[in-house]
């Protein structure tokens, strides 16, 4: 096991690396770099709004910024040095989670970063909670009623709201809930009302809970039906097998039978995706979602730093949820030999 986790690790670095790697050639030299982007925003400042026609035509005389000015914001961004010279100093400085400063905010990446985490947080860990607290029942439920009216009707309502997009999903909840035609019964904009610093703790906690219903709504309806599903079948397959059938022609009630022997069994499919669920919940976001309830969170900073040629941004964010992600991978392998003592990886030592 001690051998398996560490040639994992050790995996890690070249895949790192090739990921680093290929999305600094991506956004090193593709056109419109923020270098070609200062200059075009101070020649169209310069012409009273007039817009240079390509990128191409800017290091060229004529256009209203000398050699000298140009070498002066090239090396502003670090584009005097050689590319390979720049990667190296990134990862060196990624090594320690040193991520620079973010071309478009003036700040520090890692402070931009964590101002933008707690929206991200609210709408990924509040929608896992639900999704894994709705479905492992519900699918259960479906499970042992399979065919019923209850089963059909349960499932037909997921997957129409497993068809409908969060973000249209969401609009539908701001017309009908929102003050748009019908009901003006949830707040619309950001994480806490503005006068939540004067409100008692009580208060705070209900104010944060009602502006998080409407998009943590819209964000979960759409994984309700696959975890459901994939919950229902797992535990179909076990009911039919034979010791299920042995469990209960030897009187074991139903609730004993489907609790102490089919449950640790059909919810190992289940489980085992939790550590990278539950990990990665924390920083996903979601750009429609955060736009439609002007919510200020990493899918929106991940937008304006592409558009933005926010490189800092985009690789500093990069490197450090691909080593999430990376870790969430090898916790979630490693979660199948905790839950299944059936399953070693003494093969893969050999």
């Amino acid at each position: 096991m001690l051998s398996y986790i560490l040639r994992r690790i050790l995996l890690m670095i070249p895949t790192l690396f090739g990921i680093m790697l290929i999305t600094f050639i991506v956004t090193q030299f593709v056109p419109g770099g923020p270098v070609e982007k200062m200059i075009a925003d101070m020649q169209r400042s310069s012409r009273g709004g007039e817009v240079t026609s390509g990128a191409a035509n800017i290091y060229q005389g004529g256009q209203g910024l000398d050699a000298e000015r140009i070498r002066e914001i090239q090396v502003l961004y670090g584009f005097d040095r050689p590319p390979v010279e720049r990667f190296l100093t990134m990862m060196g400085n990624y090594l320690v989670f040193d991520f620079g400063r973010s071309y478009y905010h003036h700040q520090s990446v890692a402070d931009l970063v964590i101002s933008k985490l707690p929206v991200s947080m609210s709408l990924g860990l509040w929608s896992f909670l639900i999704v894994y607290g709705v479905c492992i029942p519900l699918g259960i439920k479906k499970a042992v009623r399979d065919g019923s009216r209850f089963d059909v009707f349960t499932s037909t309502m997921i997957l129409i709201g497993y068809a409908i997009p969060g973000f249209v999903l969401a609009i539908l909840l701001i017309v009908l809930f929102g003050g748009g035609s019908f009901w003006n019964i949830f707040p619309l904009r950001g994480l806490v009302s503005d006068n939540w610093a004067d409100l008692s703790l009580p208060a705070k906690v209900l104010d944060y809970l009602w502006h998080m219903v409407l998009p943590i709504t819209s964000s979960a309806v759409g994984s309700l039906a696959v975890m459901t599903l994939l919950t229902k079948n797992s535990f179909l397959e076990e009911i039919r097998k034979q010791y299920v059938l042995t469990a209960r022609a030897k009187g074991l009630s139903e609730n004993r039978v489907l609790y102490r022997h089919v449950f640790r069994n059909a919810i190992i499919p289940i489980i085992t995706g939790f550590p990278g669920s539950f990990i990665t919940a924390f920083f996903t976001g979601s750009l429609l979602i955060e736009t439609i309830f002007s919510l200020d969170g990493m899918g929106l900073l991940a937008y304006e730093s592409i558009l933005n040629r926010d490189y800092p941004v985009v690789l500093g964010t990069l490197y450090f949820f691909t080593i999430i992600g990376l870790v969430s991978r090898l916790l979630s392998d490693l979660s199948y030999v905790a839950v299944d003592p059936r399953i070693t990886f003494e093969s893969v030592e050999r």
